[in-house]
């Protein structure tokens, strides 16, 4: 089983980023399954959400501790929120933030993680330069399918026009786009680099 927590804030999308997740699963065959935490639901304030996904039918319905990936929609919670709770070395981490993680104060305890697996993606100024709204959710899959490959681009474009339609859905498949190819070419440099001999 394949298991994400997706960190946010009210109004950023946070819940339904999990809902298309699960939805690009499907897509693939794949079991899945996605539910928010339920607390305040003002705008703005902290919001997470989970999904999971595996080959075989999903019987757990508790909140993720140790989640496979970390999604952070909004990185003014980096400094709030316990956001890397149960957050193994071997986990994938993204980040919506043109900024490094050694400028987010966050440089020692990335070198735990391979470098591989950690990404910063710009996901809101994709989204704004896409369609207008700073909505990050479907730039953040695109990321993730990238990152990850747990699931395809396809798939996640998908499951983005299955929850949205018009310019709406051309927009955010136009984000998850770009977002997914930003990160193939960051992972191409890390991998250019780590085969580079000192």
């Amino acid at each position: 089983m394949f298991q994400i927590r997706i960190h946010g804030r009210g109004g950023q999308g946070v819940v339904t980023a999990a809902e298309m997740l699960s939805v690009a699963a499907f897509y693939e065959n794949k079991y899945a399954q996605a539910f928010p935490s339920f607390g305040s639901e003002r705008m703005g304030a902290p919001v997470v959400a989970f999904c999971r996904v595996d080959d075989k039918e999903i019987r757990s319905r508790e909140p993720i501790a140790d989640p496979d990936a970390l999604i952070i929609q909004d990185p003014t919670l980096l400094h709030q929120v316990d956001l890397f709770s149960g957050v193994m070395p071997d986990a994938y981490i993204l980040i919506n933030t043109s900024r490094s993680f050694a400028e987010l104060g966050l440089g020692e305890y990335a070198s735990q993680f391979k470098s591989e697996r950690l990404s910063c993606v710009p996901a809101t100024d994709l989204a704004l330069a896409a369609f207008g709204r700073p909505v990050p959710n479907a730039a953040l899959l695109g990321a993730f399918a990238a990152i990850t490959m747990r699931v395809s681009l396809k798939s996640v474009e998908a499951a983005i026009r299955h929850r949205f339609s018009g310019s709406i859905a051309d927009g955010n498949v136009v984000a998850a786009t770009q977002a997914f190819d930003f990160v193939r070419n960051e992972l191409a440099k890390t991998t250019s680099s780590l085969a580079r001999p000192s």
